[in-house]
């Protein structure tokens, strides 16, 4: 990246505080549900001609079967347009997108970007705790683009012990962003659903991102927006177990953001091919067998 480049970045990044993200967020979220044929069919055919969108491989592949731009937005695939390749001793990636970043997890810090890191005690809500659970584990990132499929699905086989709302900015969350926003996963939105695997610990992370403020997951709906300002814990270990599959959906974004990914368990390492920017699909396999 040339210095005109890094400028207009750092520039975009500062211009990203000032901006009201919520309230963006809350327009976007009307803008995207409005059920009027001739606009959201407007709405989807050009976001399909400016991204580039393959339907080919979507359930439907016409504007007019969808309800509304976020029906298109968080569309189902064909049941064979992401195999997996299923393994009870190994992750395989829970979405569509680029690999931001990787690596293991010492000394509480796990990196944002080339030369950036924060504190993974941030990222899970200030719990220093939790954090100790994935101490010298393993950490994935994948960056969803809008041209994406949005839906996250299970690394691993898990049961879900818990379920933790962190409230935050809305950032965007591109690689400009990533590079020049410090603390950028930690200071946006998440949603860190906790799981019991043959693996260990596992997290999945859905952190929000600007437009980006509606989080589902499927064992309880909607997620975000929700009231008021206090992160939020709700424990199911208590309750009837909810286990999902390798390769089940699990949640979805309303827009496009990132997945971050931990595991305590440090014997299980990445795949010796994996290089940041390269594209994952989701149902590969991102761990040594």
């Amino acid at each position: 990246m040339n210095y005109k480049q890094t400028l207009r970045s750092r520039l975009a990044a500062l211009g990203m505080e000032l901006l009201p993200h919520h309230f963006l967020n809350a327009c976007m979220h009307e803008a995207t549900r409005c059920r009027f044929r001739p606009w959201k069919n407007w709405q989807i055919r050009w976001f399909v001609q400016r991204y580039r969108v393959n339907l080919d491989e979507a359930q439907y592949q016409d504007a007019s079967d969808f309800t509304d731009f976020n029906d298109f937005f968080t569309r189902a695939l064909r049941a064979d347009a992401r195999p997996i390749d299923y393994g009870e001793d190994t992750l395989v990636c829970p979405d569509d997108g680029q690999l931001s970043s990787f690596g293991s997890i010492t000394h509480n810090r796990l990196f944002q970007a080339k030369g950036k890191a924060y504190a993974l005690s941030a990222l899970l809500g200030g719990d220093i705790d939790l954090a100790r659970h994935f101490e010298g584990g393993r950490f994935l990132t994948v960056y969803l683009s809008p041209r994406d499929y949005h839906r996250v699905h299970m690394p691993v086989s898990g049961e879900l012990r818990q379920m933790i709302h962190v409230p935050g900015r809305l950032f965007s969350v591109n690689s400009a962003s990533a590079a020049h926003v410090n603390q950028l996963f930690a200071r946006n939105e998440q949603v860190i659903s906790l799981f019991d695997t043959s693996l260990g610990s596992l997290a999945v992370i859905l952190v929000g991102a600007l437009f980006v403020g509606n989080i589902e997951q499927v064992w309880s709906g909607p997620v975000t927006p929700a009231p008021g300002a206090e992160l939020r814990r709700i424990d199911y270990s208590r309750e009837a177990p909810i286990r999902l599959a390798q390769g089940e959906e699990m949640g979805r974004f309303n827009m496009g953001s990132t997945v971050v990914l931990l595991l305590g368990n440090q014997q299980l390492d990445w795949r010796g091919d994996l290089t940041s920017g390269q594209d994952l699909r989701l149902g590969q396999t991102l761990t040594r067998r």
